[in-house]
């Protein structure tokens, strides 16, 4: 299914807005602590890391995810300055999705990762596969890639976007990948964004997969699509678009995600440090389900 050509169905609203058996999730007055992706600010933080995290923590956010842009997960810096530069603004480094390299260097990143107190490093992208069975041997590296992790302290983790919840050789390649990783090894971040566009509910698969899915990235869905073929993909900030976040939040806390962050990827008619600042607002306030 095109995640630009699908249209929402009353399962679709129903899956994003509520899940029948399952409220109350966990006991009121859980806490979330807000993070944020920082491949959303990527812009901001490549002028000014500094300024750029001085200004997330001031709205409120308390962890960060970082990305392999061109300057590495710790931007230039080194683990231990990019840490402390966090530390001060009130921010914890929980993650970083990494970017395809060596098992040796995936070794010395698992290294650095672990000498700061980081708990993830997060594979982002496999890219769409023309045989199941190419995942099925992304499956065996990630159980290689847990093994370093664990072996460091830390953990490791995937972070479907939407091709795994595309069928190929009539299996989809999310399922086999959740059946072919360890759960002693390898994590899952689930971005619900993708899980919802691809038609596939959210609240399924953290009960089916109870404890697999640890990470969660959280932007909202469009009311209505944008038309096919749009450079933008149809997110919205939280709040103004399909999902309950409340009620995903608490249950996605009960399936076992502990880390959440936001990540949005339109901006509409504002910056990206703008839309940073009204998501985080968003959870603050955010009522328990």
């Amino acid at each position: 299914m095109d995640r630009r050509t699908f249209l929402y169905t009353g399962s679709l609203l129903a899956a994003a807005s509520a899940a029948p058996g399952m409220a109350p999730f966990i006991a009121k007055g859980s806490k979330l602590a807000p993070g944020i992706q920082l491949y959303m600010v990527r812009e901001e933080m490549a002028r000014d890391a500094g300024g750029t995290m001085k200004q997330l923590g001031a709205m409120g956010y308390t962890q960060l995810e970082s990305y392999g842009g061109d300057k590495g997960i710790f931007w230039g810096l080194s683990p231990i300055k990019f840490q402390k530069l966090a530390t001060g603004n009130g921010l914890t480094l929980v993650s970083a999705h990494h970017n395809p390299m060596s098992t040796p260097e995936f070794e010395q990143l698992a290294a650095q990762a672990a000498q700061i107190g980081m708990q993830y490093l997060v594979c982002p992208w496999l890219g769409p596969q023309n045989s199941i069975d190419d995942f099925k041997r992304f499956a065996d590296d990630f159980n290689q890639r847990g093994k370093i992790c664990n072996a460091h302290g830390i953990r490791y983790a995937y972070h479907p976007h939407d091709y795994p919840y595309k069928p190929v050789d009539g299996q989809l390649p999310i399922d086999v990948l959740l059946a072919g990783t360890d759960a002693a090894l390898v994590d899952f971040q689930m971005d619900v964004y993708y899980t919802l566009i691809e038609g596939q509910d959210p609240y399924q698969y953290l009960a089916k997969y109870k404890g697999r899915f640890k990470l969660m990235h959280l932007r909202d869905v469009l009311k209505h699509r944008l038309p096919k073929g749009s450079a933008d993909e149809s997110a919205c900030d939280m709040g103004e678009g399909i999902i309950n976040f409340s009620r995903l939040v608490h249950a996605a806390q009960a399936e076992g995600v502990t880390y959440f962050f936001v990540e949005q990827s339109r901006f509409y008619h504002e910056s990206p440090l703008q839309s940073a600042k009204k998501n985080v607002n968003f959870l603050k306030h955010m009522k328990p389900a």
